[in-house]
């Protein structure tokens, strides 16, 4: 195991420097456009330490489901705080997907302490969480370049992805522990066969299905 900081980790000693914040909190979400399922975020507080064990973190999608969960159990174990949040397919269909995930995260945040003077939450996007009292900033791409977001891609990701299996168990048919509730062929065909179930986004189902699918 290299003791050389990564690349993620020293961009986050770059901003740890530049906003005199000893402390970050990464945010990041998984599942904003599946048609099915909730829309789940996730925020890390790491020490501001080397960190050898997670030189292999990255943007979760970058990464196999198994070592998705090995990284998890890593990151659960090193950090100083993890906090995750929902927000169900009702509330996306009744707020839209964007006010969803941006309570979703303000959640996740509700479950660590930010009352640190010295703390900065950094999130995946171009959007900040409205509400929040401590400071912020918005990285487009975050999860490429930032230890602390990669860390909270990877908790939303492993997160959502358990529940969906749990799902799939309670809706067979339309392989949710495969898609994640994702547009794919054999989602769609379960859809043209089944038609929805209570975990479905209404509002997605009009935008990629035919009008004729009953809602």
């Amino acid at each position: 195991m290299s003791s050389e900081p990564s690349k993620l980790e020293r961009f986050d000693e770059a901003l740890r420097s530049h906003y005199r914040a000893d402390r970050l909190v990464g945010v990041d979400e998984a599942g904003r456009g599946p048609l099915a399922g909730p829309v789940v975020a996730a925020c890390v507080a790491l020490p501001a330490t080397p960190l050898p064990e997670l030189v292999e973190v990255r943007d979760s999608k970058r990464l196999s489901p198994a070592k998705r969960g090995e990284l998890f159990r890593v990151i659960r174990r090193k950090a100083l705080g993890v906090g995750v949040g929902w927000a169900l397919s009702g509330e996306i269909d009744e707020r839209n997907i964007l006010k969803a995930t941006l309570s979703s995260m303000a959640r996740a945040l509700g479950r660590v302490d930010l009352s640190p003077s010295d703390l900065l939450v950094v999130i995946d996007g171009d959007r900040r969480v409205p509400g929040l009292s401590c400071r912020q900033e918005a990285l487009v791409q975050g999860d490429a370049y930032s230890l602390s977001i990669a860390s909270a891609s990877i908790v939303a990701k492993f997160v959502r992805d358990r529940w969906m299996s749990v799902l799939d168990r309670r809706y067979p048919g339309y392989g949710f522990c495969r898609n994640m509730g994702y547009g794919t062929e054999e989602h769609f065909k379960a859809l043209e066969r089944l038609g929805p179930c209570p975990i479905h986004r209404r509002s997605f189902l009009r935008t990629y299905l035919e009008p004729a699918l009953p809602l």
